[in-house]
């Protein structure tokens, strides 16, 4: 009998309201803090989480046609002078994703809001634990989408996450907890430190 269907719509409502909890910890002056995005303060990445929520189709695809990067600054530039409780109020009543962010089942949503609520707290150095089936989803998932790179990054690899059921690829071991696994499959340097295996040096090189 096939596993069931994750529900990916009710983890990616439950992950951006633990990103809403958090959010509300923070002080103004935190929203201009530095994250893990390169360039991209709190603010921004808040900005972004929201900013295709509420595009008709027509708009996603005008928005889409100026390029990916552009893309994202344009919805950012859009939202990122709002107010800190203004912000959050966006987050808070976009839970439940939709449009752009719902596609795949709602895997867009999970996967963009989890990695960058790690940008976020890994900034802080504030961790949390993550509930396991999110993490796998969004192992499973971000390893194919184009503007998270990691097709490329981690080609030739063997992925194994230590602490939970989980790995991708053939090569070189990288293995380590699965958060920092996700974040160095995301791009983000620091977290392959928290590595190990013949791979992790492979993968140093690539990333950052």
């Amino acid at each position: 009998m096939p596993a069931a269907e994750p529900d990916c719509r009710t983890m990616a409502r439950a992950e951006r309201a633990a990103l809403a909890e958090f959010l509300g910890t923070l002080s103004p002056a935190d929203w201009d803090a530095p994250t893990l995005c390169a360039g991209w303060a709190v603010r921004d990445v808040v900005a972004h989480l929201v900013s295709y929520e509420d595009l008709s189709p027509l708009a996603l695809v005008r928005r889409l046609a100026r390029g990916g990067a552009t893309a994202n600054e344009i919805g950012i530039a859009a939202l990122r002078q709002r107010a800190p409780d203004e912000l959050l109020e966006l987050v808070r009543n976009r839970l439940d994703t939709r449009g752009l962010t719902a596609a795949f089942g709602g895997r867009i949503a999970l996967t963009d809001g989890l990695i960058h609520h790690q940008d976020i707290r890994r900034s802080f150095g504030r961790p949390r634990e993550i509930p396991a089936d999110r993490l796998r989803v969004v192992l499973d998932f971000a390893r194919t989408p184009p503007p998270i790179g990691a097709r490329q990054r981690i080609k030739g690899l063997t992925l194994r996450a230590t602490d939970l059921d989980w790995s991708t690829g053939r090569g070189p071991l990288v293995e380590g907890p699965a958060e920092p696994l996700l974040m160095a499959l995301a791009g983000r340097a620091g977290a392959v430190a928290e590595l190990g295996g013949d791979g992790a040096a492979i993968l140093a090189g690539r990333t950052g």
